[in-house]
């Protein structure tokens, strides 16, 4: 990455301003998703998913309309309790500029606890997250990614 510090910035801006912050998209870029686009300057970012309580999906960053970073997830609901929506939300919003994957290491709230860990840097990396409810795990997700460059 040419500069890192400007995509590092841009790319938890657009994580914070897109589905974190409960943004409720953009017409579908393909049949059956549901797409979060964040512009600003030169980037662009995509997050394009399908499904709800089991779900799978793509994030895209664009620079001058060429794509330079990607990220897929799956993950699954095992146990939609009340307030896990917000809880989820809550910990994506505090995505940090060291880790721009999902949201931090760990963040508690009353009964809800996530996890979050991985491997590697923005050139390559993959990890999971968890949310725990009353010490039960009811929501799981993988996620993996990278770099993309060209010939």
């Amino acid at each position: 990455m040419n500069n890192e510090k400007e995509f590092r910035d841009f790319l938890v801006e657009a994580k914070r301003n897109s589905y974190a912050s409960g943004n409720n998209g953009v017409a579908s870029s393909r049949p059956g998703t549901k797409d979060i686009l964040y512009t600003k300057g030169n980037y662009s970012y995509l997050d394009s998913y399908f499904g709800g309580l089991h779900f799978s999906g793509q994030e895209i960053v664009r620079l001058n309309e060429t794509a330079v970073w990607g990220m897929n997830y799956h993950g699954r609901t095992a146990n939609p309790v009340q307030r896990f929506p917000e809880f989820l939300l809550e910990c994506l919003m505090l995505v940090c500029q060291d880790a721009p994957y999902r949201g931090p290491a760990s963040h508690r709230n009353k009964d809800f606890e996530y996890e979050c860990s991985w491997n590697g840097d923005l050139v390559q990396f993959s990890g999971e997250e968890r949310i725990m409810y009353k010490g039960e795990e009811i929501y799981h997700l993988f996620f993996h990614g990278g770099e993309i460059a060209y010939d």
